[in-house]
């Protein structure tokens, strides 16, 4: 993969990964408020514990660091941390395409919720599969 590519996809991660911290503080951005935010994000009307905001976030930082190859594990354990990336976020991705999000992440049934879920967030997550998948060795 190119530099370009790398950098690309590792960024759009921790770009996602400060988005979920901000929320897991209760920044609503780019949302009014955080029912605005739950319906669009979530797909239902109740927000996320902070907690479960951050996971998502330190697993987003960590798929940035598993593109670029920081060595924040073993090299074979790296390896197959990229392929696990890869894995989750074609599930997702094609789970939100056939209109199937709720049966990963149950609730998330918003009429709002699922169109930008096919418009926007499955074409990202193939989108991060392949650039991941273009860093596996």
């Amino acid at each position: 993969m190119s530099t370009f590519g790398r950098t690309t996809t590792a960024a759009t991660f921790a770009g996602i990964g400060l988005l979920h911290n901000a929320w897991g503080v209760g920044i609503t951005f780019p949302f009014a408020d955080a029912s605005s935010l739950s319906d669009a994000v979530v797909g239902t009307g109740a927000v996320p514990p902070p907690i479960a905001c951050h996971a998502v976030a330190g697993m987003l930082f960590a798929a940035s660091a598993l593109v670029l190859d920081l060595p924040i594990a073993p090299t074979r354990l790296r390896h197959v941390g990229r392929r696990v990336v890869v894995g989750v976020l074609t599930v997702r991705g094609i789970a939100g395409f056939i209109g199937q999000t709720a049966r990963l992440s149950p609730g998330s049934n918003s009429a709002r919720f699922q169109r930008l879920d096919r418009r926007y967030f499955s074409p990202l997550c193939l989108l991060l599969a392949l650039g991941t998948a273009t860093t596996t060795r």
